[in-house]
């Protein structure tokens, strides 16, 4: 067969359709952004939603989480059950200020009761740009395929430098153990740079987990106490 000869396939070309999605795609972004105008700064909390209460993961990440609303953060999350419901639990615990960016299925994922303010999102990608936008820092708990997407997705970021160099943080060494060896497998391959695993910190203690945060972005980006912010109710701040 020659150049000539080949037979591009059809695909969709509905205009119409691409134009209202992208209509549809900008609200859901304004929504977003209107919801958390005064939110941060945050820190966003990644993990499953299949872990209950009790369960070692849990509980832990309630502990970390109000750690990390004690240091004057924001915690963020995906806004449903397991350890999003933890994180956002473990800084109502603590008096801090707990925000969700719940994502609607098909089976529908109900915002959590630890919430201060959330927003309900139809596109996972739109979702994943509020959860990164505002926070000055992640955590990678336990999780599933949706926690990996959002983890690569803020490495990708800081990697490329499309984003500042925000801290990273892995928890529990053991439940990562073959991420990590991917990670190092990658590095010796040559797909990714040798520097580029130390853009995160892989650790079980929530001491130092809490300790790298604050060193790499309270301190290296000089954040201080926030002070009032006048909202404007035509544009619908609050």
């Amino acid at each position: 067969m020659t150049k000539s000869e080949i037979k591009f396939l059809d695909g969709p070309q509905n205009r119409w359709k691409d134009f209202t999605f992208t209509l549809k795609v900008a609200i859901e972004f304004i929504k977003g952004f209107r919801a958390f105008q005064f939110a941060g700064p945050c820190v966003t909390i990644f993990g499953s939603a299949r872990f209950k209460t009790g369960h070692p993961f849990y509980e832990k990440t309630v502990e970390l989480s109000g750690k990390i609303a004690q240091l004057g953060f924001t915690v963020m999350t995906g806004g449903g059950p397991g350890i999003m419901e933890a994180a956002n639990k473990g800084a109502r615990e603590v008096g801090g200020k707990s925000v969700g960016c719940n994502i609607v299925l098909a089976h529908e994922q109900h915002p959590n009761p630890y919430l201060d303010k959330w927003v309900n999102i139809k596109f996972f990608f739109v979702r994943r740009t509020l959860l990164i936008k505002y926070s000055y820092a992640f955590v990678v708990m336990p999780g599933g395929f949706g926690t990996m997407n959002e983890y690569f997705e803020a490495l990708t970021l800081i990697q490329t430098k499309m984003i500042s160099e925000f801290p990273i943080v892995i928890f529990d060494a053991a439940f990562h153990k073959e991420l990590l060896q991917h990670i190092n497998l990658m590095k010796e391959s040559g797909t990714i740079s040798p520097t580029d695993s130390n853009l995160f910190l892989v650790t079980d203690s929530v001491e130092e987990a809490v300790a790298y945060i604050q060193k790499n972005s309270i301190v290296k980006f000089k954040l201080q106490p926030a002070k009032p912010r006048k909202s404007f109710g035509w544009l619908m701040d609050h």
